[in-house]
């Protein structure tokens, strides 16, 4: 039996109109108003990552620990279920939607791959209809979020590591979708890579590896 091909999916970017993982802290913590000052406590990281002392996980699991440390993990499932409708309902590229809608009419499988972190990634993967996804994982304990990552940050070439992983995994022609110069890592290993949308620097080294670049809308 022939291998299916498989269909790699950016979320933020590529499916989505914005990141998600803002709007996702954010909502939370504007239903319940008592929390923002917390969002305070994430400035000293902010700054370092944008002094370039520390990484983008880094960064992400303070913001993570400052806003949402303690949460029971019950009170974020329900946020999420009204999360990911609110963000499927006006927040993607109808040409994304047909793009993932095609590979699935032609029994490709879908992989939902994401720096993004598994609090709503894999029900916006469910939503969508993929048959998996690769996210950043978030710690807990004793049932609340702890906020610190189990994973590496799924980014640039870490997706690259994933992607070489999930290949040996399911050998067979693949195609990729990103839309930033960090996607370009992975998008490079895929025999039909495909930037989004991308800023005119990541055109340029799109162009210079090969990989085509389109536009959805």
């Amino acid at each position: 039996m022939t291998p299916k091909r498989l269909a790699v999916f950016d979320l933020d970017g590529t499916i989505t109109r914005y990141d998600t993982l803002v709007p996702y802290v954010f909502g939370y913590l504007f239903r319940r108003p008592w929390r923002l000052p917390r969002a305070l406590l994430v400035l000293p990281a902010a700054a370092a990552f944008g002094l370039r002392l520390i990484g983008r996980g880094t960064v992400k699991a303070a913001l993570l620990r400052a806003t949402l440390g303690g949460v029971p993990r019950g009170q974020l499932e329900r946020w999420t279920a009204e999360f990911v409708p609110r963000v499927l309902g006006s927040g993607t590229f109808a040409d994304a939607r047909e793009a993932i809608a095609r590979h699935a009419r032609e029994g490709d499988h879908l992989v939902l791959m994401s720096a993004s972190v598994d609090l709503y990634v894999p029900a916006i993967a469910r939503a969508l209809g993929f048959h998996e996804s690769i996210c950043t994982g978030v710690r807990w304990r004793d049932g609340r979020l702890d906020g610190r990552l189990s994973t590496p940050n799924r980014h640039g070439e870490e997706k690259a590591r994933c992607l070489r992983e999930l290949r040996q995994r399911r050998p067979g022609e693949a195609a990729a979708y990103g839309n930033a110069a960090s996607d370009l890592p992975h998008l490079k290993l895929v025999e039909h890579g495909m930037l989004v949308n991308g800023s005119a620097h990541a055109r340029r080294a799109a162009s210079r590896a090969g990989i085509a670049c389109i536009e959805w809308r």
